[in-house]
């Protein structure tokens, strides 16, 4: 691991943080936005899904864009691209530009951390790999403690405005970085040979053939869907309206997440090298470990304290971890030519279970209660509809690792 490894990945990275920060700062600023744009929980969902379906509908072309013209030139276009999108929802007084504004959000924030694991290969032994990947997603992270405080505070100490426009200088800065410190490869040029200049379509059809490209979908399906769910839009509004806590502890709940990612991702990064046969059964005990403290909290009739807010922000992060073991699966499958299409194939399995989540809790909450007077009764049903999607994943994570011949249990293997 050399100084210039280092020095690449996190350059990367700091376009990636404040990708981060812009995908959930909305998350943070719900109740605002409400009384901003005049809109209901369901628009509200619909909002924040808009951007979630762009930057899914995006990987792979970014990834098809990854492969042609490397990382470094993708990442300096999206990390431009999300700078611009603050700007315009720094400047946005309707629901029309609003969304305009989400929508390039989407198309920006869809090149970031696929762009930083493609680098990642090329900058780092096969070893040192499964680690980097978990660090790319736990330090990204920090994205949301600047959403959770800095950008909370700046929102309710100069307004709107002022909060989206600091994000938006920030962001340039991060692209003038990527510029002069990110290198696709080590050595002065990158090396482009006949595969790469393969047709975008026949890549693709490669890539969806792979029964190991569907198994990381949805392995991303079942790891990134609760905590995305929580973290970029229903998080504090269940807490603040749902629980009765105040915001405050609703922003701490959002720090321990982050923390508890930090802590568990380069354990799990470790043991995902040391013991890939393990990889399916992690997926797999994440999501049970998620739905079983959804359980213990829904499962009152009225709600609990704050330990039950801490208990989802310190359980929910283990899924989000071990969605990046998602990651692991294509990149030992597929060639390095069609690596960065199937990452964000992948990369798509989480955002897509996300968005469709997201916006069902919505429409649930007002068809419970048509005035937005939403309470505990009116959580309690529509944050279990997770159940159904987290069902879902579990079975694509079952019937394409036995397509793609991964025994779901296999204590051991070494590399």
């Amino acid at each position: 691991m050399t100084r210039r490894a280092l020095l690449v990945w996190t350059s990367a990275m700091f376009a990636y943080v404040l990708a981060v920060a812009a995908r959930t700062s909305l998350g943070v600023a719900g109740i605002e936005a409400m009384d901003r744009f005049a809109m209901p929980a369901s628009v509200l969902a619909a909002f924040s899904s808009v951007q979630l379906f762009v930057y899914a509908a995006m990987q792979i072309p970014s990834g098809l864009a990854l492969d042609r013209w490397g990382p470094r030139r993708v990442l300096m276009v999206g990390a431009a691209l999300v700078s611009i999108a603050h700007i315009a929802m720094a400047c946005a007084t309707n629901l029309p530009l609003a969304f305009a504004a989400r929508i390039l959000l989407g198309v920006g924030d869809a090149t970031a951390f696929i762009s930083v694991l493609r680098l990642v290969p090329s900058w780092f032994t096969p070893f040192r790999v499964p680690l980097m990947t978990q660090l790319t997603a736990i330090v990204g992270l920090l994205g949301q403690v600047v959403s959770a405080v800095p950008f909370l505070w700046a929102l309710r100490a100069f307004g709107w405005t002022p909060a989206f426009c600091i994000l938006a200088g920030i962001g340039f800065s991060a692209t003038l970085l990527i510029g002069l410190a990110v290198a696709d490869k080590p050595g002065a040029k990158r090396e482009r040979s006949d595969q790469q200049g393969e047709h975008a379509l026949t890549t693709i059809k490669f890539v969806m053939r792979d029964p190991s490209t569907w198994l990381g979908f949805f392995a991303h399906w079942t790891g990134g869907m609760p905590g995305m769910t929580f973290t970029l839009l229903w998080g504090v509004p269940f807490m603040t309206l749902g629980m009765g806590l105040s915001p405050a502890v609703a922003s701490a709940v959002l720090v321990a997440f982050t923390c508890v990612n930090i802590a568990i991702g380069p354990v799990v990064g470790q043991l995902t090298a040391l013991r890939p046969g393990g990889r399916v059964l992690g997926v797999l005990a994440a999501a049970a470990a998620s739905t079983f403290a959804w359980v213990i909290v829904l499962a009152r009739v009225q709600p609990a304290g704050a330990w039950a807010a801490f208990l989802l922000g310190i359980v929910l992060p283990v899924s989000g971890v071990a969605s990046t073991i998602a990651f692991d699966f294509v990149r030992r499958s597929s060639p390095e030519h069609r690596l960065g299409t199937a990452t964000g194939t992948v990369n798509m399995g989480g955002f897509v279970a996300t968005i469709v989540t997201v916006q069902v809790i919505g429409v649930v909450l007002d068809l419970l209660n048509p005035t937005r007077e939403y309470g505990w009764s009116e959580f309690r049903v529509a944050m279990s509809i997770q159940a159904i999607t987290l069902l879902i994943g579990v079975i694509g994570v079952i019937v394409n690792a036995r397509r793609a011949h991964v025994r779901i249990i296999r204590p051991v293997d070494l590399p």
